[in-house]
């Protein structure tokens, strides 16, 4: 927990991002989590998060170092405390940012994991057949069609409103971070699957409002304090299909299908700036990290198409060399 003294500073610096930036309720979440750790160490060490200078802010960093955690996970801490440094120095409510001058661990730029497409069909036949009953089966079909089909994030994908598919729409809006909203089409396998679910999903409903139960907005509804499915009992599903799917559950995750949505589409020859706007990526960079899928197939367009890669193939219009015996 954050010391009491930063507990009203904490929170100003919470009230504000959401109020200016839109931030989503996990983002918010994460900001807190940060900023309460590192108040907890800095009262450890005889300071405020309020009043910590630079140097504490950078033996605070240090000492996540020295605990082993992840590189990401400082560089998250490290852009919590910027700006909560910024707010507080904006806000005259300290007369310098001590965290202005310091450099992170920065982020691995790593690979996203994804799947064949092979694989992602193999995990889409399974979910249509995983399930106890025809209304589970549906449910699972259709989640895992929309994820493949959008390429949406799981916190997006689970609260979806039902009204967004309602009339089989070619087109589905999604509210995205930051409360951005974007369009992105649907296949025609998701949109039977979101038709199929829907008739099994108003069928429960209206015996839920038969028994007393009040109606839901979302396509995916559960008894929990959401109100809707969880990210984590979906996060689970997909393991379990995995699984079923004789797939790797570990190399499996709502992410990763997200990650094959886009490799997917890229390797087909679609724009960038079109899964960047499909993702709901604000910066271009983040979707550039996709390009590597190209990289075979570039290699294969030049060997199969480069004349000085055809081994076995003398180049049009350049003179055979003579050998020593043959005439001038």
């Amino acid at each position: 927990m954050a010391r009491s003294g930063d507990g009203p500073r904490i929170s100003a610096f919470l009230e504000a991002i959401a109020a200016e930036k839109g931030a989503a309720r996990n983002t918010l979440l994460a900001y807190g989590r940060d900023l309460a750790h590192a108040s907890e160490w800095m009262g450890s060490h005889g300071t405020t998060l309020e009043s910590a200078t630079q140097d504490d802010i950078e033996s605070y960093l240090v000492a996540l170092d020295t605990e082993g955690m992840a590189r990401t996970t400082r560089a998250r801490r490290l852009s919590s405390l910027k700006q909560f440094y910024r707010f507080a120095h904006d806000e005259g409510l300290r007369p310098d940012n001590p965290a202005l001058r310091i450099d992170g661990p920065g982020r691995a730029r790593r690979l996203p994991g994804t799947l064949s497409e092979d694989e992602v069909a193999r995990l889409l036949d399974c979910a249509r057949n995983h399930g106890a009953d025809p209304a589970t089966r549906a449910r699972n079909a259709c989640l895992f069609e929309l994820l493949y089909a959008a390429g949406l994030r799981v916190s997006e994908l689970v609260s979806l409103p039902h009204a967004a598919l309602r009339g089989a729409p070619e087109m589905l809006m999604v509210r995205g971070k930051g409360g951005k909203d974007r369009l992105v089409p649907l296949s025609d396998p998701a949109r039977t699957a979101v038709a199929v679910w829907l008739t099994h999903r108003d069928t429960a409903e209206a015996e839920g409002r038969a028994r007393g139960r009040p109606a839901s907005k979302f396509l995916f509804p559960a008894r929990g304090a959401e109100g809707h499915m969880t990210r984590v009992r979906f996060h689970g599903l997909v393991k379990e299909v995995a699984a079923r799917a004789g797939l790797d559950p570990d190399r499996v995750s709502p992410h990763v299908l997200r990650h094959a949505f886009a490799t997917h589409l890229l390797a087909g020859g679609a724009d960038l700036r079109v899964i960047q706007t499909l993702l709901g990526h604000a910066d271009l960079g983040t979707t550039e990290i996709y390009t590597h899928v190209l990289d075979d197939r570039l290699r294969a367009l030049v060997m199969d198409h480069h004349p000085l890669s055809r081994d076995h193939e003398t180049p049009r219009n350049v003179p055979r060399p003579r050998s020593p015996q043959e005439p001038g």
